[in-house]
């Protein structure tokens, strides 16, 4: 089942060379579901940042090791990622 949020028409300004990039990435979704998705994952970040800030408030700084250590894991979250994928788009094509 899918449901649809409702939706309000808005007007924005952008730079027109801003434009022509969107459109040209948007293809089949439209302009409308490419800003849609920016528009969430922008606001998904910030929701991060306030919380990297209440807990830095809480529990101090992240350390350069610790830093480290979260981007080697993000790596290995990533190259899972990938392996997935392609493990998935080699069964995509079988018969089941």
């Amino acid at each position: 089942m899918v449901s649809y949020m409702a939706s309000k028409k808005v007007t924005v300004t952008i730079p027109e060379e801003l434009l022509e990039e969107i459109r040209a990435e948007a293809d089949e979704r439209g302009i409308s579901a490419y800003v849609t998705e920016a528009l969430r994952s922008k606001r998904d970040r910030d929701k991060l940042q306030e919380l990297v800030h209440w807990l830095e408030e809480e529990h101090g700084q992240v350390t350069g090791p610790e830093r480290s250590a979260a981007y080697d894991a993000l790596e290995d979250l990533d190259a899972e990622h990938k392996r997935r994928q392609t493990a998935g788009t080699k069964h995509a094509g079988e018969a089941a």
